[in-house]
Formats: C-alpha cells, sequence, structure tokens
C-alpha cells in the first residue's frame, strides 16, 4: 500500500513539473507584437491624433517610442472598439483617438520628465492648477499603465454634422478634477451629457472607465492582464511587409 502511494505521489509531481513549464511559457513575450492589430485596420473610420507623437503633450515633446502616429491595440479590445464605433457611427458620431498602446520606454519618458521640476513648459494647458512636484505622488504619472498591456484606450467623440470634436468640457490629458467623470463643477447640461454617451458606449460594450479621467476605458477582459509590452508604436503591416 506505501508503494502504490509513493508511486503515485511521485506521479503526481512529475505531472506538476511537466505543466508548470506550460503555463511558464504562455506568459508572453513583452517585445512580442504579435497579439497587436493597426486599430484603423478593424475600425476604418476612427480618427486619429496621436498626442505623444506630437509636441503638443504634457512633456512638450514626442515621447520616447512613438515611431509612427498609429494607434495599436490587442485584437480582443479592438473588436470590442470596433462594436462601440458602430454603435455611436448610428447616433451621427465617430470616435477620435489620443492614444492607445504606449511602450514602457514612453512610460519611463513620462517618470523621468516629472522627476525634472524645472521644466514646465506646458504646465499652462496641462496642469495650471497644480505644481510638478505633485504630478507623481498625486497618480497622475506613474511607473505603470495600463496602455503598456494593450488593451486601454485615450479618445473622445466627433460630431459628423458639426465636423467638429463633441464638448465635453474639458480636454484630453488635463490634469485636474475637471477631468474626472463624476465632475459636475460648472459644466453645462450638454457636456455632461455627451460624457455619458461616450461613456455609456464603451461600457455597453465590455470596457471599463477611470476614476480620474473621462477620456480613458480599459477593455474588462483584457487578453494580457499581467504583461507591460516593450516593443516600439509602428504601422505593424510595414513590419509584417518588411
Amino acid at each position: 500500500m506505501l508503494n502504490y502511494i509513493t508511486k503515485t505521489f511521485l506521479a503526481l509531481v512529475a505531472a506538476i513539473n511537466f505543466i508548470l513549464p506550460t503555463y511558464a511559457s504562455a506568459e508572453p513575450n513583452p517585445d512580442d507584437s504579435s497579439g497587436f492589430v493597426v486599430l484603423s485596420d478593424v475600425v476604418p473610420d476612427i480618427i486619429q491624433e496621436i498626442r505623444y507623437y506630437s509636441t503638443y503633450n504634457f512633456v512638450g515633446d514626442r515621447i520616447r517610442g512613438y515611431e509612427e502616429p498609429c494607434a495599436l491595440m490587442t485584437k480582443e479590445a479592438a473588436y470590442a472598439l470596433k462594436e462601440v464605433a458602430d454603435d455611436l457611427r448610428a447616433k451621427g458620431y465617430r470616435l477620435k483617438v489620443f492614444d492607445a498602446y504606449r511602450p514602457q520606454m514612453a512610460v519611463d519618458n513620462f517618470v523621468e520628465w516629472a522627476q525634472d521640476l524645472n521644466d514646465t513648459r506646458m504646465k499652462k494647458y496641462f496642469y495650471p492648477e497644480l505644481t510638478k512636484d505633485v504630478l507623481f505622488p498625486q497618480g497622475y504619472i506613474a511607473e505603470h499603465s495600463g496602455h503598456s498591456r494593450g488593451s486601454t484606450i485615450d479618445l473622445t467623440l466627433f460630431d459628423m454634422n458639426s465636423g467638429k470634436e463633441v464638448d465635453m468640457g474639458g480636454t484630453f490629458d488635463y490634469f485636474g478634477e475637471l477631468s474626472h467623470p463624476d465632475y459636475v463643477g460648472n459644466l453645462t447640461a450638454e457636456q455632461l451629457a455627451n460624457r455619458n454617451i461616450l461613456r455609456d458606449a464603451m461600457l455597453r460594450h465590455g470596457f471599463k472607465p477611470l476614476e480620474e479621467e473621462w477620456w480613458h476605458f480599459t477593455l474588462k477582459d483584457e487578453p494580457y492582464p499581467d504583461t507591460y509590452f516593450t516593443f516600439p508604436v509602428h504601422n505593424l503591416n510595414d513590419k509584417i511587409a518588411a
């Protein structure tokens, strides 16, 4: 009987040792972009204004890792966003994206900028109510971002009738309470309603909001919840063709 138990135990240990490497190898390589797509391939009518490729952002420079003005997302998040776009298009809106996948090197760039208290070039545009030294401790800048997991997006609505962005009562990447989705303050009824149109559509199709930013949403069932990817932002189709 003891010999049977011993053999059973050893067989169980062997099985565990066989399975564990399989799970370990399932962890994606942070530099592997194979699970990502070019967002405009899935949502062809999305408007792109990739702020961190430009110099009009809270840093004031093009951010490290943005090699092309191109929005990337995981396949799962992109197809969920297509449902959002289809829903809102029927109501006269298009989606406009400011940022989607963000490589870890870009987040590192933000942290370095936050530590340089003398660089306040963009303060009057993005954080006029705050001193720069509070941006990191108050969570506006962090060492890791959900964007680097590939299923988070920053976006707004574009009104096809007026040909303009919808008035959300505040701008993208503004650091302050004005950006909180539940902020009321002196916002008009129209501005509050506009925020809710975007929020409701995103939640209805599987995204979850962020308490501090009306423009920020993450796919609830994101495929890589523990991986912060490192490959730069560029057109993945060009990479495949090469």
